[in-house]
């Protein structure tokens, strides 16, 4: 018999899909995944069953049962890969848009580490145990481009390392809403928590904390100078498009969504960022965040050698970008 563990919460929100409020309170968990369990009946509000789009009234009480965490077996799979360098102790591969890079609840198949795992034969870093087998780093799902994977535990480590001091170059290309002409020299958001500073003609510094949303558990934000982690963020205008701005953004620190959050908390979403951006995209073309990881820098762990790799804009953003030129 599955073991399983309750949960119980009552309800601090009226008015939305029960799975939606779910998966807020259960970050961990991807909502197809709470959906799927609701179907097998794990959910229950004032201990009657109920489906994933009932809407909940303030003082629900709900009681949901989720199958205890197993260790799941995590089978290679042959997904192509495009592969940017490779050599014993590690590879970079450009990741495509869609593409979970490892596996976790209600994500087990199809991932990048899936692929790793029948390109590499195995023989990947353990560092960080079987479910992200080689990954040092990460990037959105719907976030294409550049990543750094280690098939030995001393490339881990240095790897770790060099992130950890901040010394890897990770330059993003990305279309965000608006245009930075009128921003002045220096300019504070969300209450004084990020400040956005002018460092030439067309390239800014964002500077603000970023921890977990307060209300919603699956956003992050820009959160007081006491609270989250450090997040610093260089901006350099490469083009004004027709109400959007074509940008590169350098990560002085990488916190998840930061080059999203610090954007949107200026007031300039990523065109097509489903979760920071407007709630209907008003340009058709888009698969989610228009964001790709197009250079990414490191000494190499065993060689000491800087290397440098590019990823190609993939088609889908190089058509954005005519489009939005014309």
């Amino acid at each position: 018999m599955m073991n399983e563990k309750e949960l119980t919460f009552t309800a601090d929100q009226a008015g939305i899909r029960i799975d939606s409020y779910l998966s807020q309170e259960l970050p961990g968990l991807s909502r197809s995944y709470i959906q799927k369990i609701m179907k097998g009946g794990g959910c229950t509000v004032g201990g009657r069953p109920v489906k994933a789009n009932y809407i909940l009234h303030d003082g629900d009480e709900i009681y949901f049962r989720v199958p205890e965490n197993r260790e799941p077996e995590i089978l290679p799979e042959n997904i192509p890969l495009d592969i940017l360098y490779e050599d014993d102790e590690l590879l970079v591969v450009n990741k495509p848009k869609g593409m979970v890079v490892h596996p976790a609840a209600g994500h087990y198949e199809h991932t990048l580490v899936n692929a790793l795992l029948y390109h590499c034969q195995g023989h990947l870093s353990g560092i960080n145990g079987v479910l992200r087998p080689g990954i040092v780093h990460r990037i959105d799902r719907d976030t294409t481009g550049a990543l750094v994977v280690c098939k030995t535990d001393r490339a881990h480590r240095s790897l770790s390392q060099q992130l950890a001091v901040h010394s890897i170059t990770r330059k993003y290309r990305a279309i965000c809403h608006g245009s930075f002409d009128r921003m002045p020299d220096e300019k504070i958001f969300a209450g004084g928590n990020l400040r956005v500073t002018r460092e030439a003609d067309d390239r800014f510094r964002f500077e603000g904390n970023i921890g977990r949303h307060p209300s919603d558990r699956v956003k992050m934000a820009v959160v007081p100078a006491d609270k989250g982690k450090t997040a610093i963020t260089h901006m350099t205008v490469l083009e004004r498009l027709n109400g959007y701005t074509y940008v590169e953004c350098e990560l002085e620190t990488g916190r998840t969504h930061q080059i999203r959050v610090h954007l949107a908390t200026a007031g300039h979403p990523l065109l097509g960022d489903e979760v920071y951006g407007p709630a209907h995209c008003p340009v058709r073309g888009t698969e989610g965040q228009t964001l790709h990881a197009m250079v990414l820098g490191f000494v190499h762990p065993v060689t000491g050698e800087y290397m440098e790799f590019s990823a190609p804009l993939p088609a889908y953003f190089s058509a954005l970008l005519k489009k939005l030129q014309m």
